[in-house]
């Protein structure tokens, strides 16, 4: 096992464009990363230069004490799982599994040995002496991973593993990858474009678009304080409304109606506010509220998701199942749930913290 050390690293391609632009992460020995972001975001294309698949333009990889930038993969110590997994035919799960062992010479006990051990941690051992066709996509993926985990490597790296499995296999196949990690205790790299993934399996996610960091944390940090309005509608399901508003020191607008707050970003003019569905509900008499026009409903089974418009700007909220959905509504905010973004979309910096007990002073229409 070890700690990898993601320095300054880029990827440019031929006419300077660029893939992966100075990212820097430090990670852990046995710590489980997740890339997360949209499709181009250059997630895959930084794991393949850790993994040595893809040449590193400029910066520094690190595996432990060793720089690998010109190391080759097999002798980088690490085991890669793909979305294809990329499993030998013509082999039985056992061949599959021994493969690798082989071409390194370890010797014949100790392949047996590494393989029982895989295969009863992975629940292949009825499956060994069966070629891939005759297996699951779910097995097979668990092929992949044992094939990775006989290695014994001091990194795992995992690029986008389960998103050829139906979406009932992929939350079973999460559970069992996350909780293999933490028994084996390897240090991980996971790339994934599905944001409920990324949380559910990560010790911290970096979270990255077009090719830059915009916010490495936990996935509670990343959910509860996104860094930038890029971060609050990329992770959570669904997505934090985003809508525009207007501050004057205190004195938050949004149309038609002017908050008065104790605790506010030290900023003036037209603002970006985010708000969870969740942290929206039907006003009560007395309730700073805000004016919203229904549009559609999402029946969710607990829960019913309630999309419309505050003015001309769309507004999603969570509502219990069985209340009465109007055409138009009052929507009480939790205005200690509101995050603050600046015409650059970055979260503006509160003078107290974000989880001050934030009250309402006074309402007023404008």
């Amino acid at each position: 096992m070890a700690s990898i050390d993601i320095n300054q690293v880029s990827k440019i391609y031929d006419g300077g464009v660029r893939a992966v632009n100075a990212v820097d992460i430090q990670i852990a020995d046995g710590e489980f990363i997740v890339l997360v972001g949209p499709s181009g975001c250059g997630k895959s294309t930084l794991l393949r230069m850790v993994a040595g698949l893809e040449a590193i333009s400029e910066g520094v990889v690190r595996i432990g004490d060793r720089v690998v930038n010109k190391t080759e993969p097999a002798d980088r110590d690490i085991a890669m799982v793909f979305q294809n997994y990329a499993l030998y035919p013509h082999m039985t799960v056992r061949q599959n599994l021994a493969y690798g062992l082989k071409n390194r010479k370890t010797p014949k006990e100790d392949i047996e040995a590494r393989v029982s051990e895989a295969a009863r941690m992975l629940q292949l051992e009825p499956y060994l002496d069966r070629k891939p066709r005759a297996l699951s996509g779910g097995q097979r993926q668990r092929v992949a991973m044992g094939r990775a985990i006989v290695r014994k490597p001091a990194a795992f790296l995992f690029d986008e593993p389960l998103s050829n499995l139906d979406a009932k296999l992929r939350v079973s196949m999460r559970a069992e990858i996350r909780k293999l990690q933490r028994r084996l205790g390897t240090t991980s790299i996971y790339v994934t474009h599905d944001q409920l993934e990324a949380m559910t399996l990560a010790d911290r996610l970096v979270v990255l678009s077009a090719g830059r960091i915009e916010q490495i944390g936990t996935p509670l940090e990343v959910y509860h304080r996104p860094a930038s309005t890029f971060v609050a509608s990329f992770i959570g399901s669904p997505a934090m409304n985003l809508i525009t508003a207007r501050l004057e020191g205190s004195r938050l607008t949004i149309w038609p109606t002017t908050f008065t707050l104790p605790v506010a970003p030290d900023y003036s003019g037209e603002v970006t506010i985010g708000i969870r569905a969740e942290d929206l509900a039907l006003a009560s008499d007395g309730d700073p509220a805000i004016d919203f026009r229904t549009d559609y409903v999402e029946e969710l089974g607990s829960t019913r998701l309630v999309h419309g418009f505050v003015g001309d700007q769309a507004l999603s909220v969570s509502l219990p199942v069985g209340m009465a959905i109007l055409p138009e509504m009052k929507l009480a905010i939790r205005l200690e749930k509101l995050h603050f973004f600046g015409k650059d979309g970055r979260r503006l910096p509160m003078p107290l913290t974000d989880s001050a007990d934030v009250k309402v002073l006074a309402t007023e229409q404008v």
